[in-house]
């Protein structure tokens, strides 16, 4: 008969211990926390700067499609002239009725040119004019929800015949006229009645038609002043249409304390991500 022999039973002191090994905490150095935050910044500066911006609206031109006080997200990338460097990207040329942002082709008293956001109306080749506020494209009545209609109140001849009264120069602000430039000018755009848009010039208006400085007034817009096209509204606050004309450090404390205390109540929450269209 076999006898099995069975291993021996190591008692408790016997037992030798199993290591674990600890982790242990990496800290991030300075230099690479501010390596990281860098990085942060120069993603975020080229989406602001070549992807998309932010412009916040100051007058009541494009009332009821855009509000004083809206702030928008700006595609700067569909309406930008293609890049081979960026083969991917889809482009096109701007089309009537887009919504664009533009520099202004007029500078200011001060020599800057202003970011504005109008209505595309005509592309080069188009014969405009209007008849009692309606725009005629081409022959063609356009119809234009958005825009404010033509009413005996309202009716200005300069504005709703556009352009069979002819612009006259402004002697003041330029910003608050015709410029002597478009004024000299504007009979040689002139066709059979029509306004005639040239190649690589736009024309743009105002959705709030009686209350819109635009190309009625200062003339076409060229294809390089056109930087993008509002997607989105992020936020609107209910501001004051000559809010953003007031200067000093004193106005600007005064409205931030005011945006501070009626954030909830003045901000207007259904245009909240409110497309532009």
């Amino acid at each position: 008969m076999t006898k099995t022999k069975t291993p021996p039973t190591k008692t408790p002191s016997e037992t030798q211990p199993v290591s674990v090994p600890v982790e242990s905490k990496v800290e991030e150095t300075p230099f690479e926390a501010i390596a990281s935050i860098c990085s942060v910044l120069v993603v975020g500066l080229f989406i602001l700067t070549f992807l998309g911006q932010n412009f916040v609206i100051p007058s009541g031109s494009m009332e009821k499609t855009l509000l004083v006080g809206d702030h928008l997200v700006v595609d700067r990338i569909t309406l930008a002239p293609p890049a081979k460097w960026m083969p991917l990207i889809h482009y096109r040329e701007p089309q009537r009725n887009d919504v664009v942002v533009f520099l202004k082709p007029v500078a200011d008293r001060d020599g800057n040119y202003l970011f504005l956001v109008k209505r595309l109306i005509g592309v080069p080749g188009d014969h405009i004019h209007l008849r009692n506020g309606i725009v005629i494209i081409n022959g063609v009545a356009q119809d234009q929800p958005h825009a404010q209609p033509t009413t005996p109140e309202n009716y200005t001849e300069f504005l709703d015949e556009f352009p069979s009264v002819a612009p006259v120069a402004s002697q003041g602000d330029p910003n608050e006229g015709t410029p002597e430039t478009w004024a000299i000018d504007f009979p040689n755009q002139i066709v059979d009645g029509d306004l005639v848009v040239p190649p690589g010039k736009y024309f743009m208006m105002g959705d709030n038609r009686h209350n819109s400085l635009d190309s009625r007034y200062w003339g076409f817009v060229p294809r390089e002043n056109i930087v993008g096209r509002p997607l989105f509204n992020y936020w609107s606050f209910k501001t004051p249409e000559d809010q953003y004309e007031q200067t000093g450090i004193g106005n600007t404390v005064a409205w931030m304390g005011h945006v501070v205390t009626h954030f909830f109540s003045d901000t207007r929450w259904s245009r909240t991500l409110h497309s532009v269209r």
